[in-house]
C-alpha cells in the first residue's frame, strides 16, 4: 500500500482539487489491458466481482450494487429516474451545489420538489430534518448530500435512514466525494439508494458511478405507474444485463471498469478502517497546520469539516488567481469556488492516496510563497 501512496509524487501533477485525484500506478495499468467484449463470460466475471467489492466497502447486503457508465451526476439522475413517479413529492435537504442539482433533477423528472434550504457551509441538525419531514403526510423521497463538494461540509445523516425505516418513503443518499474517505455504513443506517463517484477518495478517473439500491427501493421501482423515462438509466433493463440473463443493454465501459475494480482492491487491500482512520488523519494535521497560517475554514462549525475536501475562506492577502500561478509553476491544482463563492473560497482536497502529512506540507510549503 505504501506505493500507492506515494504514487502521487511522481506524477506530473499532484491534484489536490475537489476531484479528479491522482491515480496510482496499479489504476492505471489496469486500465491498460487489453479489451474484451462486454459480453465476454470473463468479463462478467469482473462485474460480479465489482458488485461484491463494491458491497463490502458499501458496507451492504444489496445485490443490486454495482457502477453505472457515467459519473456521479448519472449516479444522481439514474436514482431520480428510476424512484420517480410523476408527482411523486420529493423532500430535498440542501445546502450547496449539489443538494440544489439534487432538487433540479428530481424535476426534471417530474417530482413536486420541496426544498428545505441552509446557507452554503452549515449542516442540517437531526431534529430540523425529522421535523421537516413529519411535515408532509405524502412524501415518497427524502434525499440529501452526504459530503458537499461545493462546501466542503460534513452532513451527519447516520440516524435519518432509522427513522424512515418502517415508512414508506426512500432515502436517497449523495456520496460522491464521502465513499471510501469516512464513515458510510448503507445497511445499518437504513440508507435506501447511494451513488457515488470513481475520481475522488477511490483515486479512479471519472467516468462510473458506483450505486446500491435495497430491496424497499426496488419494489418502488417494480410498482411504477410509468415507465422509467430514462432509457439508459433504467433499472429494470440494467439489471437483465448485470443478473444471470445477461442481456445486452449498452456496451459497457470495460477498461474503466478494469480501474474501477482494481481501486475497490486497493481499499479493501489497506482495510476500510484504516484508510477512514488515515483521512480523518490528514484532515486534523490540516486543521492544525491552517490554524497556524491564522485563515479559516469555510464550513461554519469545523466539527462538520470533511476529511476529505478543505474549504478556506479566502482574506486580503491570497486572491484566487493564484491557484493558477500555483498549477503552472509548481503543477499543484487547487479548487475554487462555485456559485456564489467563487472568488472567496479554495477547495482543496485530500483524497484516498493523496491523504497523507506529505501532501498537506506540500500544499503549506507552496502557499507560503505567496502570503
Amino acid at each position: 500500500m505504501d506505493s500507492d501512496l506515494s504514487d502521487s509524487f511522481n506524477m506530473n501533477k499532484l491534484l489536490l482539487g475537489p476531484g479528479p485525484s491522482n491515480v496510482p500506478k496499479r489504476v492505471l495499468t489496469a486500465l491498460s489491458n487489453n479489451c474484451i467484449s462486454h459480453l465476454d463470460p470473463d468479463f462478467f466475471s469482473i462485474l460480479d466481482e465489482i458488485s461484491e467489492n463494491l458491497k463490502s466497502l458499501f458496507k451492504t447486503e444489496n445485490e443490486t450494487t454495482f457502477a453505472i457508465s457515467g459519473t456521479g451526476s448519472a449516479g444522481m439522475e439514474a436514482a431520480f429516474a428510476n424512484l420517480i413517479d410523476e408527482g411523486d413529492k420529493v423532500l430535498v435537504f440542501s445546502c450547496g451545489l449539489f443538494g440544489e442539482r439534487m432538487a433540479e433533477v428530481a424535476e426534471r423528472y417530474g417530482a413536486n420538489v420541496v426544498i428545505k434550504s441552509k446557507e452554503w457551509g452549515e449542516v442540517f441538525e437531526y431534529n430540523e430534518i425529522i421535523n421537516s419531514i413529519k411535515e408532509y403526510d405524502d412524501l415518497k423521497i427524502v434525499s440529501i448530500v452526504h459530503a458537499e463538494t461545493s462546501t466542503g461540509a460534513h452532513q451527519p445523516i447516520s440516524d435519518i435512514g432509522n427513522f424512515l425505516k418502517n415508512r414508506d418513503i426512500i432515502f436517497l443518499v449523495d456520496s460522491v466525494t464521502s465513499f471510501t474517505g469516512t464513515e458510510l455504513n448503507i445497511d445499518d443506517w437504513g440508507i435506501d439508494v447511494c451513488y457515488s463517484g470513481t475520481q475522488k477518495c477511490l483515486n479512479v478517473p471519472p467516468g462510473l458511478s458506483p450505486i446500491t439500491f435495497s430491496e424497499k427501493a426496488l419494489r418502488k421501482i417494480r410498482n411504477r405507474k410509468q415507465k422509467v423515462k430514462s432509457w439508459y438509466l433504467d433499472l429494470n433493463l440494467l439489471k437483465n444485463y448485470l443478473g444471470e440473463k445477461r442481456v445486452y443493454h449498452h456496451t459497457a465501459p470495460v477498461n474503466m471498469l478494469y480501474g474501477l475494480n482494481e481501486g475497490l482492491k486497493i481499499c479493501l487491500e489497506e482495510g476500510l478502517e484504516k484508510r477512514i482512520l488515515r483521512h480523518k488523519d490528514t484532515s486534523e494535521y490540516f486543521n492544525r497546520m491552517l490554524h497556524e497560517t491564522g485563515l479559516k475554514l469555510f464550513v461554519k462549525d469545523n466539527v462538520f469539516s470533511l476529511p476529505m475536501l478543505k474549504s478556506i475562506q479566502l482574506d486580503k492577502k491570497i486572491s484566487d488567481g493564484i491557484r493558477i500561478d500555483i498549477l503552472k509553476k509548481h503543477k499543484i491544482e487547487i479548487g475554487g469556488g462555485l456559485g456564489h463563492t467563487k472568488g472567496l473560497i479554495w477547495r482543496v482536497g485530500f483524497m484516498g492516496c493523496n491523504s497523507n502529512k506529505e501532501s498537506v506540507d506540500v500544499f503549506f510549503e507552496t502557499l507560503k510563497n505567496y502570503v
